[in-house]
């Protein structure tokens, strides 16, 4: 087996059109060539995808990922030959989906090379009092300094170099490089949210050989991308990342057009997407000030408790919701109403809030999907102020109020850890002793 091919999934005798999924889990990707160049919270599994689209999109066709994150469907799919578009309101994150997508049309001599023009570039930078041009972004506050002053003053040398880049597709690998590494040698770490080091009983970054650590991102990328044009195959036919938010998604996709989706929506578990990547989205230039984010908080799938908490009430706004549904919502608004907005108005807001937005995909969906168009949609459960919410069954029953229709719903991974949603006292009550975090596949058709 060369460097880039994957495991197939495993399938047994079940009739054409069911799948036997196995576990989504995106830890492997972090070995993965390709997958690995970029540190990600959440995904599914390279062969996870790989084995979907084998089982039910054996010729060309279109692949669509309206939640690409860093591009596991899009590169799976393009591998195997297929148009992929990708929607991605994180420009950090459609950042990394383009550089991997554009991989095999690097040169990587012209990256051997760039590499050693940095190289010499710092060396001689850094023993002759260079004072960089570059600076800190100016919006971009921290509690502690992001940088302690010795690791600073060599980013903002590698940062002069990166700016003084002509050839875009180049930059941008420099740029993605610098982003994936950069909270590695900084005061900060993901537990997983991104935290200082000493809140979690790490020392402070005094100083660190950044120019070792981008070399050997850049070595890891550089033997990735050889391997992969070794490689005799198929190659996309057409790939498109789109950094806007899928709700758009009329404005970029003709009706019927996409023969499979395979996604992973943000689960219900107020992960926030954006607070996270904070450092990636000022230091590459995405973002100014803080009200620049404004506008991915609001567009994100599921707003964030954060964005909806304050708001008296919102209610469900999408047709004949289920009695399930609305009960449950009204038994989480109820809760600990002395606690105000981190009582249960304010929880049962951000879970109303997401479900809005289910819905909102599901049309997404039934606009872009050809007639038997199939869509594989890997969700996890919740569990909000100790209440276990099954969001695979509503999003299953949503879907089908805007016109999809139901096949199936696979558990594949019946147990799986969600710290940040379970253990903070903020968010939960203690959860029923049988109450369980699993992840689903809720496979839709049109």
């Amino acid at each position: 087996m060369n460097a880039i091919q994957l495991p197939l999934l495993e399938t047994d005798s079940q009739p054409k059109g069911k799948a036997n999924f196995n576990n989504p889990n995106f830890a492997s990707n972090k070995t993965k060539p390709i997958h690995r160049w970029v540190p990600w919270i959440a995904g599914f599994a390279s062969e996870f995808v790989r084995g979907v689209l084998d089982t039910h999109l054996p010729n060309q066709g279109v692949v669509l990922d309206p939640f690409a994150g860093v591009g596991t469907t899009l590169v799976e799919a393009a591998r195997l030959g297929h148009s992929v578009i990708g929607f991605e309101i994180n420009p950090y994150a459609a950042l990394a989906c383009r550089v991997k997508l554009n991989a095999e049309k690097l040169d990587s001599a012209t990256l051997r090379e760039t590499r050693q023009n940095l190289r010499s570039f710092f060396d001689q930078a850094t023993s002759a009092g260079y004072q960089p041009q570059s600076a800190p972004p100016p919006g971009f506050k921290t509690r502690v300094p992001f940088f302690s002053p010795l690791v600073l003053h060599q980013v903002l040398v590698i940062q002069d170099f990166i700016n003084s880049l002509e050839a875009s597709e180049i930059a941008e690998v420099f740029q993605l490089v610098f982003a994936a590494t950069m909270v590695s040698y900084s005061n900060y770490s993901y537990e997983p949210s991104l935290g200082t080091r000493k809140s979690v009983g790490k020392s402070d970054i005094e100083d660190f050989p950044v120019l070792e650590r981008l070399s050997e991102k850049l070595q890891e990328m550089i033997s990735d991308i050889e391997s992969l044009q070794a490689v005799i195959g198929s190659h996309a036919l057409t790939s498109t990342v789109v950094n806007d938010s899928f709700f758009r998604c009329k404005e970029y996709l003709e009706a019927g057009s996409v023969d499979l989706c395979v996604t992973s929506p943000p689960y219900l578990n107020n992960y926030h997407y954006i607070r996270n990547t904070r450092p990636q989205l000022y230091w590459l230039g995405f973002v100014k000030k803080p009200n620049d984010t404004e506008f991915l908080e609001q567009e994100n799938f599921g707003k964030y408790w954060q964005t909806v908490r304050e708001l008296e009430e919102v209610k469900l706004d999408f047709p004949n919701p289920s009695r399930e549904l609305i009960e449950q919502l009204s038994r989480l608004r109820s809760l600990k109403a002395e606690r105000g907005i981190y009582g249960g108005n304010g929880w049962a807001n951000y879970a109303a809030s997401y479900f809005n937005d289910c819905f909102r995909f599901a049309e997404g969906l039934n606009h872009a999907l050809k007639k038997d168009g199939q869509a594989f949609v890997v969700i996890g459960n919740s569990i909000l102020q100790g209440m276990m919410i099954p969001t695979d069954k509503y999003l299953g029953e949503i879907a089908e109020r805007a016109g999809l229709r139901l096949v199936d719903i696979h558990i594949p991974r019946a147990t799986r850890v969600g710290n940040s949603i379970i253990q903070s006292e903020v968010r939960v009550e203690k959860a029923e002793e049988t109450d369980q975090l699993y992840e689903a596949v809720v496979c839709l058709t049109k």
